[in-house]
Formats: structure tokens, C-alpha cells, sequence
């Protein structure tokens, strides 16, 4: 994955879509990695689900950001951009997917399609609802963040005794943090539609 400057990091990625793609065509270049920050993550999971390897998903990924570059300035809808993504993506994986396999039986016979096939509904709704939760999450304290970041996303997961260390807090009062910080993440999710 690309590294951003710690100013881009430091951005507030849950801005609204609308204000960072205006700032990204006003030339901002802050904006720019605060875009890419926010959706990296999302654009990167849709080859993982399809199948390629990790370099093949990261030159994916590199392509979507250069499209995202030039198409910027064309995009009609910023609230869709999300949506927009998840499309480009898909169509990226799928070329690039029928350009790895040139002599596949069905060109051999002729039967050539140029058109995506369109993703199918429920990895669409997965990578919606993933990139939801995703930004629910940056609208955590940090600490928050950090701790179910360690509880949730850890493989294997931590145990709270190194929990309670790491935070400076007693091991019983892991659990109570962490609803709190559970109920805060459940409200910011249904204030968004999220079910």
C-alpha cells in the first residue's frame, strides 16, 4: 500500500465526499491523499474478493487511482463516489482479468465479450456495507479505535491482560470500554441506515 505524509493522515478522511472532491479539483493536495486515504481500503478489497494475489491487487489498485485521477473532474454525483469506486474497480478487475487469460477456450472459438460482466449483488452490498463500517470507524476517538482495532481486527486476537497494559487500565475495565466504545460505533451505524 502507498504511504501518505503525516499531514494527509492527519485529515479528517471522514469528510464529506462532496467537500473532498472539491478540494481535490481545486488542486489540493492534502485532499487528494485524504480521498485516497479514506477509500484505499475499500478499492483494495475488490480484487482480494475476486482472487488475484496482492501485487495483482495492488497494480489494481494503482490503476483505480490513476482513473480516479483523470475521471474526477467528469464525476456528476459526489455522494456516489463510493458506489463509483466499487464499479471502476470491478471493470478494472475485469480486464484485467481477461487480459492475464488472452487464449482462453472461448476466444480460441471466437466468443469474445468486451463488456464487464456486472458484479453480482451481494458482493456489491458487502463492499458497501464494508466501506460503512469503515468510515463509522473513523468517527471513533482514537482510542476507541485503537481498541477495537486490537480487539477485532487482531489475528489472533489480544489477549485483555497485553490489552489492559498497552490502555494503562485495570483487565475488568476493558470490557465496560469496550461496549462503551461498541455503543458509540452501533449509534454512528444506525444514525447512517446501516443494518
Amino acid at each position: 500500500m502507498t504511504a501518505f505524509p503525516k499531514a494527509a493522515r492527519e485529515m479528517n478522511p471522514s469528510r464529506p465526499d462532496e467537500r473532498l472532491v472539491q478540494d481535490c479539483l481545486a488542486g489540493k493536495e492534502e485532499a487528494w491523499s485524504a480521498l485516497i486515504e479514506k477509500y484505499k481500503n475499500l478499492i483494495f478489497s475488490i480484487p482480494i474478493k475476486y482472487g488475484f494475489s496482492p501485487e495483482d491487487a495492488t497494480d489494481i489498485f494503482q490503476s483505480v487511482c490513476l482513473g480516479l485521477l483523470q475521471e474526477l473532474p467528469q464525476l456528476r454525483e459526489p455522494r456516489a463516489l463510493a458506489a463509483w469506486l466499487i464499479q471502476m474497480t470491478s471493470h478494472k478487475c475485469f480486464r484485467w482479468r481477461r487480459d492475464q487469460k488472452r487464449f482462453v477456450e472461448t476466444e480460441a472459438q471466437g466468443i469474445r465479450s468486451d463488456e464487464s460482466p456486472a458484479m453480482p449483488e451481494a458482493i456489491l452490498a458487502e463492499l458497501e456495507r464494508e466501506q460503512i463500517l469503515r468510515e463509522a470507524l473513523t468517527e471513533l476517538s482514537p482510542d476507541c479505535r485503537r481498541l477495537v482495532d486490537l480487539l477485532f481486527f487482531e489475528n489472533p486476537p489480544i489477549p485483555y491482560e497485553d490489552l489492559a497494559r498497552n490502555f494503562g487500565m485495570a483487565k475488568g475495565s476493558i470490557g465496560a470500554t469496550r461496549m462503551r466504545c461498541l455503543e458509540k460505533l452501533r449509534r454512528w451505524l444506525e444514525k447512517k441506515g446501516f443494518r
